[in-house]
């Protein structure tokens, strides 16, 4: 009984085989004689013959050939071998038409042979109970994901915290990062975690992102079954999941994607189009019918087998420009001319529309570098239809003013004014990625001015401000604490330094936010427009202080945010308000709960002895406002107000 029926075979021909992971790779399946197995199939239309080997049959290179089903041109190959059981090691044998043997892993395969092995190992994937379906009911229901808060904790789950002196790097498994991570980002008050490197890959040093195995949890932590079991712990506890997904490029391994079958199958065949220079990675051909299923596939595998909240889609602009890190002869214009690539557009419109579309409130998010337009936008106006857009260019304009000497501050003031003027471009996610603190580019801690405490103030004022600002959030793993070392991922983070009252004041004051970002409609509801946002006084330079309001749909609690940049301290700061409300003091940066355990730091220990709860907005002209309130501002002062 064929198991890639003619059907299959069409929908395949089409890229519209949406459930091709359930039908191409290897699944337990009966033979017309009830006989119980495994099935496989493949896709290698350029050879000549292929068989499978594995440690069910000895790795007998001639014991199990696979039959090319008809139409033969589509190049479809399958067997099924009786007996074989969930966690066989297999590959595939390609003999090509001039005389080569390759041994290729299962680019279906479920999961994979712990590395430095590379073999494709028989997973099954039934029989998990899942306990989240009021979580996946909650998703799909009720406000769209734009009005609803995101604060994304990125993790890479290899160095988030290991067990200490084990030969095996002491890594921990899917279902110890179960109740270890969920605790912690609960307690913190994210909404969602951003898994990177969880699509199988064979080098720890590429963090994830050169994949060999699009179907495959990797196994560094676990089974599928147990990574699905993370996933259900972190949905009952109301923690959403979002995956890194690459459908850039692959890297060149010999038993991956390259040259598959002999010849670039899933690669574009000219190496101007098919080869990254830079990065010595093949590039997936995505005008290819078949190509574009195998990552549609993947999407969709994510979702329906292993509940994923959303994916952030890695190096969009990679996949964008056909002269992305190329030079003058390396690559090939379109079909118009341009260095646009048509095909990859087509493909992000596909799978954009796809997946949110089936998936009501499932996120798509693009990692998206340049000014392409309508990263965000629908389709029908000739957008790419991603949920969300990483807002890089926020990012960079943030970081090269927080690096600054105060001093320097007052004429680089439009760097933090910038980004809302171009806010409703599209759906942004404020981000402060792993990219950012890798080698040589310092950890957040240490790219902020100044000595000892005043590097710990800078930090904060940038987090409130960030925090406050329109736009999703996001924040790598270690920064909420102010990690001091650059990531690594052979090590864990430094959890050490919570002895030090210093980082348990940033972490403790990112929690605070944290917490009152997802209480307050105000934070997160209006991103898209300027309804949610108005400058209070965008242009004080000279004492470099940033204050606006953020407002919820209702008009009820608006958030009044203030941070001052500089070291200078004002005894009766005045800032002007919207409202004569009563407004009431929601977080301060001098706190005395949050600084409780920093002793003997100076004269900011006597403000919040000045300050009071509630203050009632005076009929004093201030910032072009009507009414106004005055406080103490300390140096690095960041404050918001409820009204």
């Amino acid at each position: 009984m064929r198991n890639f029926t003619e059907l299959d075979m069409y929908l395949f021909g089409q890229g519209t085989h949406y459930d091709i992971g359930k039908k191409l790779g290897a699944h337990f399946s009966k033979d017309e004689n009830g006989l119980e197995g495994v099935v496989f199939d493949v896709w290698a239309p350029h050879a000549a013959s292929v068989a499978v080997i594995g440690d069910f049959n000895g790795w007998n290179e001639g014991a199990n050939y696979m039959e090319r089903l008809m139409p033969q041109d589509i190049g479809i190959f399958e067997t099924f071998i009786p007996g074989v059981q969930e966690g066989a090691l297999y590959k595939f044998l390609i003999y090509t038409y001039d005389g080569k043997k390759i041994y290729k892993a299962d680019p279906y395969a479920n999961s994979a042979e712990l590395r430095p092995g590379t073999a494709s190992r028989v997973a099954n994937l039934s029989g998990f109970r899942w306990t989240d379906s009021e979580w996946m009911k909650a998703r799909s229901s009720g406000k769209p994901f734009y009005e609803r808060p995101i604060a994304i904790y990125e993790c890479h789950p290899g160095s988030w915290m290991r067990h200490p002196g084990r030969d095996d790097g002491g890594m921990y498994t899917y279902r110890e990062l179960a109740k270890s991570l969920t605790e912690y980002v609960k307690d913190m008050g994210y909404t969602h975690v951003e898994l990177m490197g969880i699509s199988e890959y064979p080098f720890d040093g590429s963090w994830g992102y050169q994949v060999t195995g699009y179907y495959a949890p990797t196994s560094r932590y676990g089974t599928p079954k147990d990574f699905m079991y993370l996933v259900n712990y972190l949905h009952n506890n109301g923690i959403g999941v979002i995956l890194d997904w690459v459908p850039a490029h692959f890297p060149r391994d010999a038993f991956g994607l390259a040259d598959f079958d002999g010849q670039p199958l899933y690669e574009y065949a000219d190496p101007r189009k098919g080869e990254h220079p830079d990065w010595g990675t093949k590039i997936f051909d995505y005008g290819k019918t078949e190509v574009k299923n195998f990552l549609i596939g993947s999407a969709v595998n994510w979702e329906e087998t292993y509940h994923i909240d959303g994916l952030r889609v890695d190096a969009v602009a990679s996949m964008l420009y056909l002269d992305y890190g190329k030079q003058a002869g390396q690559w090939v214009p379109n079909e118009h001319g341009g260095h646009e690539n048509t095909e990859a557009i087509e493909f992000f419109k596909h799978i954009n529309t796809l997946m949110t579309g089936r998936y009501k409130n499932f996120l798509m998010i693009a990692e998206e570098s340049t000014a392409w337009p309508k990263i965000t936008g629908d389709v029908e106006k000739n957008g790419l239809a991603f949920s969300l857009k990483w807002n890089m260019g926020w990012m960079h304009d943030f970081l090269d003013y927080m690096k600054l000497d105060p001093f320097f501050r007052k004429d680089n003031h439009n760097k933090l004014t910038f980004a809302m003027s171009y806010n409703e471009a599209e759906r942004y996610i404020l981000v402060l990625s792993h990219d950012e603190v890798v080698h040589l580019k310092c950890s957040m801690l240490n790219k902020m001015p100044g000595l000892g405490i005043d590097k710990f103030r800078n930090l904060v004022a940038g987090y409130v401000f960030m925090m406050a600002h329109s736009g999703k959030k996001l924040l790598f793993m270690g920064q909420e604490f102010a990690q001091v070392q650059e990531w690594s991922e052979e090590r864990e983070l430094d959890w050490y330094l919570l002895a030090n009252p210093q980082h348990l004041y940033v972490q403790n004051v990112v929690k605070s936010l944290l917490h009152a970002y997802t209480k307050y409609p105000a934070f997160y509801e209006q991103d898209l427009s300027w309804a949610g946002f108005e400058w209070i006084n965008a242009n004080d330079n000279t004492r470099s202080i940033f204050s606006f309001v953020r407002k919820a749909k209702n008009g009820k609690n608006s958030i009044l945010c203030v941070v001052n940049f500089t070291p200078m301290h004002y005894d009766d700061f005045k800032v002007g308000v919207i409202s004569d409300k009563r407004h009431r003091l929601l977080f301060a940066s001098d706190d005395p709960e949050l600084l409780k355990d920093l002793a003997g730091d100076g004269e900011d220990q006597i403000w919040p002895e000045k300050r009071k709860k509630y203050y009632t907005p005076k009929a004093e002209k201030c910032d072009t406002k009507d009414y106004s309130i005055a406080f103490p501002m300390p140096a690095y002062g960041a404050f918001l107000f409820v009204f």
